[in-house]
């Protein structure tokens, strides 16, 4: 944000709307004004509406406003959540067993907070049964609606079938 502000001498207009530093309108000054009283004060001359016509230039500590931004968007970073995709990959065939321990590191993914991206790959022939994957995945979605929701619904792409699950909101 604050490295496309210009400052000072890069400010290339004949005038411009001058704001001080408590905030006050001072009107439109020509820019050697501007930059003469910035100069006076001992601070900087910072362009913030570089669209304005004439722009908007303030009277400011650029050093201190650059490290308070910066600041700022440390803060806002630090509060994001970052939200991944876990993968758990079935074939149609899958014994009950087999599926329970991948329904379980599908639950551990939700309780984490990831979605989940339920994969069932068909080989050769099984692709003509869809079925067969559409009733893995409800029975997937029946397991975890504990933990979870059907954010996007079984859907056949190619050789595989998948479907994501989100974790539900407290």
């Amino acid at each position: 944000m604050s490295k496309d502000l210009r400052i000072n001498e890069e400010i290339r207009v004949p005038e411009v709307r001058f704001v001080g530093a408590e905030g006050e309108q001072l009107g439109v000054i020509p820019i050697k004004q501007a930059l003469k009283i910035a100069a006076e004060k001992g601070l900087d001359l910072v362009e913030v509406a570089p669209a304005a016509r004439p722009p908007v230039c303030k009277i400011m500590d650029y050093g201190k406003y650059r490290f308070e931004q910066s600041k700022r968007e440390k803060e806002a970073k630090k509060n994001q959540k970052i939200i991944t995709i876990k993968e758990v990959k079935l074939r149609p065939n899958i014994e009950e067993h087999d599926f329970m321990t991948k329904a379980k590191n599908a639950e551990k993914f939700l309780k984490s907070g990831d979605k989940v991206k339920v994969t069932i790959m068909f080989r050769g022939r099984e692709v003509t049964h869809p079925d067969l994957g559409k009733q893995l995945c409800t029975k997937m979605a029946e397991t975890l609606q504990e933990w979870s929701t059907v954010e996007k619904m079984p859907k056949l792409e190619g050789k595989n079938m998948t479907m994501i699950l989100t974790p539900k909101q407290n």
